[in-house]
């Protein structure tokens, strides 16, 4: 963003193309995001038992590794002679590693399904865990940097070598017992039908490995029709998420604002939004390892799922800048903005892992990975959904 708005004309003080750039940049990378995540998880399904689960895992972190080293090299580059050629170059970087990062999550997602559920929630959590640190990061350089070449140097770099570590610790993966046990093939014995409840320590699922087990497609019919109400949970619970957050929460201003406190203007977004509603959805993620309540085959949970449909109103009333619409703020305190975005995150974290625990959970174990990457699927059209519908909403406000 820094580049793009840094490149306007000398001669009149703006460029018509960089500017249209600029205006919507997040709408064009937000399609860049979302169209390969959509493409690669129907990919990655198709591949479930036709290309290893450690080939997909290491060559999708090998091509983020190879986008990161090319960001990071654009850092100090001057792009304002061509913002255009910059403008695509981001663009094709986004689209390659949305679709790389997508492969990388749902396989890695898709393989621990097979695992106890514990091994599976900790994987969850562990995002959540990112976009706290994340969070954190970004207070901290906005407190002490000054240069923000320097800052985007400083986390690109820090981000290659998370990466180059995490190739390391997963090669390691195999080597450990407990992990090979559960990451070894299963024989496909029958097609399920998606009406029998078979749990997957079922005596009945033989654990032996099998050449067949890897030359056929999964049967999605049955996977979709087992986890229908489970999918329904994971993508409404995205769609309200991504609805609000964080098109909504990041144009939500202090009440005293004119104060001129940094605490009421420079943090009060990045503190309000960002680190509250990481922290509260890593908390409610964790929750998840020692209360599972509601049950997969409970009535409660689509319920409960539905109820964060209240969420929007609530923030709509909030201090939301600028109102065109909707005059009216109801909620006259900086209080407000804090407890929802808290709300909305602990209820993110919560509900979403729950559902995306079960899934997995309810089928056969043969079908556990595969199970896995369709859930993926419900999360990403959640997010695509809330995400098309954000610029709506905000346009009504």
């Amino acid at each position: 963003m820094f580049k793009l708005s840094n490149s306007s004309s000398p001669a009149t003080g703006e460029d018509p193309e960089g500017s249209d750039i600029l205006n919507y940049f997040e709408s064009y990378l937000a399609v860049a995001s979302t169209v390969p995540s959509m493409l690669c998880l129907v990919a990655n399904f198709l591949l479930v038992n036709r290309v290893a689960v450690h080939i997909r895992v290491l060559s999708s972190l090998t091509v983020i590794l190879a986008i990161f080293m090319v960001i990071t090299a654009l850092v100090k580059v001057d792009t304002s002679s061509w913002t255009r050629g910059f403008f695509a170059v981001t663009i094709v970087c986004m689209v390659i590693l949305s679709g790389a990062s997508t492969v990388f999550s749902s396989s890695i997602y898709g393989m621990t399904s097979s695992f106890p559920m514990r091994n599976s929630q900790a994987l969850i959590s562990g995002g959540a865990m990112g976009g706290t640190v994340s969070a954190v990061a970004s207070l901290v350089d906005l407190a002490a940097s000054s240069d923000v070449r320097d800052s985007a140097l400083a986390f690109f770099l820090t981000a290659t070598i998370f990466l180059v570590l995490c190739m390391g610790l997963y090669l390691l993966l195999s080597r450990l017992e407990y992990a090979r046990y559960y990451m070894r093939p299963v024989l496909v014995a029958r097609v399920f039908s998606g009406e029998e409840e078979l749990p997957q320590d079922s005596p009945s699922v033989p654990l032996v490995a099998s050449r067949f087990s890897d030359s056929y497609t999964p049967p999605l019919r049955p996977i979709l029709k087992k986890t229908a109400s489970l999918g329904f949970c994971v993508t409404y619970v995205f769609f309200i998420t991504s609805l609000i957050y964080p098109a909504v929460c990041t144009n939500i201003e202090s009440l005293n604002k004119d104060s001129g406190s940094l605490w009421t203007t420079k943090f009060f977004i990045p503190l309000t939004t960002f680190l509250l509603y990481n922290f509260a959805d890593l908390c409610g993620r964790q929750l998840t390892a020692w209360i599972q309540v509601p049950g997969p085959n409970s009535k409660a949970l689509p319920g409960f799922v539905l109820l964060r449909t209240c969420l929007i109103p609530l923030f709509v009333l909030c201090n939301y800048q600028p109102r065109i619409h909707l005059k009216t703020v109801v909620f006259q305190s900086d209080v407000y903005p804090a407890l929802l975005s808290s709300l909305l995150g602990l209820s993110n974290g919560y509900l979403s892992t729950l559902a995306l625990l079960y899934g997995p959970k309810i089928v056969p174990r043969e079908l556990a990975e595969a199970t896995g990457v369709v859930m993926s699927f419900y999360l990403c059209l959640g997010l695509t959904l809330g995400s098309a519908c954000s610029t709506l909403l905000v346009h009504l406000i």
